[in-house]
């Protein structure tokens, strides 16, 4: 009788260490709960989800430290099952949490008082969990403790650095681990999300069950191939009206961005007459008003983008301005308060102007991770002229991909949602009537690619309404 009752306690206890030692990596961490958001000031009630925020040390040696934002599903969509997607903005130099989170894909609108804030209708975390992180250091909330690290980013650190953060956010969030992962971002993030996909793709190889599960990534009119994009660019210029045929005819005799040496000083004059003929319009969105003073706005053909809200207000980038800066949304965000002359940005000139090291191509990235089976999709707003559709087809074309599925109409309610093409190894979506942020201009749209793109299915056709 006692070797029984023994035995049974014996079980009872390598059950116990079964499923609750055994799979602690799946309880909260201390740190995690540390970085739990409780309400954001202005926000509805009743959001139906958590959020966390914080900062993940990348490098102790210099004081390299990340800030991300995470949102996970409504509790009724089940987050425990739904993949983890990382976005991430571009510039170089852009917040992810002014753009991306707060105007594009995130569940939060600011309202135009830079104050309160209304939900997004068409918010992809009803679909997926989201992972924002402004990077590099300098960027946003991010920050270094060696100052000279501000002046000296580039491709690669950004890429390290985005590794290094995830190995450690994994740490802080072990519920998370082994679950589907997907990259996603646009405009300078065509760099980002390609290197950092291939770093992760490169140190997972060899092991069996990968705590970053890495499945695909997909971005939107990114940065892609330097000779490809500019010629793309200038052709759309041309083609919608916005510059003249001897300007036209001056661009693609005077600037080579296929090589590595700088713009000629005729390449210079020719893209400053260029501005000047295309006038006081977005260039993001070339149908859409601008903000009534973007003509002062410093304007790069990689830069930052003065944005728009519920009705289309192109003016959406000064309201992140005003609402990020306030104090009590900074404690609330456990970030490090910032002051006046130093406030948050939405962008950093620091960094963006003092880029160190950008490759002129991703399209060997784009090879690699083919060849290993990545889900990569590539999408595009059509009325951007600052990477436009034009320029995302020739870079796609010079990987002479043999093509699944022809070109063809994917419809939203019956009506065009814009076009796709499907390769082998990569889907091409273009969104009609949307802008440099797709998911701004179009949001239901956007919504709907985001959710093809994570079921892994092509955009639907007439035949599927």
């Amino acid at each position: 009788m006692g070797h029984r009752f023994y035995s049974i306690l014996s079980i009872v206890w390598l059950v116990f260490l079964y499923y609750f030692v055994g799979n602690c990596y799946s309880l909260p961490s201390v740190d995690q709960e540390k970085d739990r958001i409780i309400s954001l000031p202005g926000q509805p009630e009743n959001v139906g989800f958590n959020q966390y925020s914080g900062y993940v040390t990348v490098n102790k040696q210099f004081g390299r430290a990340l800030f991300y934002w995470l949102i996970e599903a409504p509790t009724d969509r089940g987050p425990e099952s739904r993949p983890l997607v990382l976005w991430l903005n571009g510039g170089p130099g852009c917040s992810s949490v002014a753009y991306g989170a707060a105007e594009e894909i995130g569940p939060f609108r600011i309202n135009s008082n830079g104050k309160t804030l209304y939900l997004n209708p068409y918010s992809w975390n009803k679909l997926a969990n989201l992972l924002f992180l402004e990077s590099p250091a300098g960027v946003g909330f991010s920050y270094s403790n060696t100052s000279s690290d501000l002046y000296t980013a580039g491709d690669q650190k950004t890429a390290e650095d985005a590794y290094s953060f995830l190995l450690n956010w994994f740490e802080r969030f072990p519920q998370y681990k082994h679950r589907e992962f997907y990259i996603a971002g646009e405009s300078y993030a065509g760099h980002y999300v390609p290197q950092l996909s291939q770093i992760i793709f490169k140190r997972n190889k060899g092991i069996q069950n990968p705590i970053i599960n890495f499945k695909g990534f997909m971005v939107g009119n990114a940065v892609t191939d330097d000779y490809h994009d500019y010629v793309g660019t200038f052709e759309y210029w041309w083609t919608h009206g916005l510059i003249s045929d001897s300007t036209y005819k001056v661009l693609r005799i005077t600037c080579d961005f296929g090589s590595a040496t700088h713009p000629s000083s005729e390449c210079v004059k020719a893209l400053a007459l260029a501005e000047q003929e295309q006038g006081n319009i977005d260039p993001y969105s070339i149908y859409t008003l601008p903000c009534n003073d973007t003509s002062s706005l410093k304007r790069r053909l990689r830069g930052h983008y003065p944005w728009m809200s519920r009705a289309y207000d192109p003016c959406t980038e000064r309201y992140s301005q005003v609402y990020f800066n306030l104090p009590e949304v900074q404690k609330a965000f456990h970030a490090n308060v910032t002051k006046i002359p130093y406030p948050w940005k939405t962008c950093s000139d620091i960094v963006g102007d003092s880029w160190a090291d950008s490759p002129l191509s991703m399209l060997p990235i784009y090879q690699e991770l083919i060849v290993a089976g990545v889900r990569i999709w590539v999408f595009s707003g059509d009325t951007d002229s600052v990477v436009p559709v034009t320029a995302t087809r020739y870079s796609i074309d010079a990987l002479k991909l043999p093509t699944v599925t022809k070109w063809y109409p994917w419809y939203d309610n019956k009506k065009v949602g814009g076009w796709s093409q499907v390769y082998k190894g990569l889907t091409l979506v273009t969104v009609t009537g949307a802008g440099h942020e797709v998911p701004l201009h179009c949001p239901r749209q956007a919504f709907i690619l985001i959710g093809q793109f994570l079921k892994d299915k092509p955009m639907p056709s007439k035949t599927l309404i």
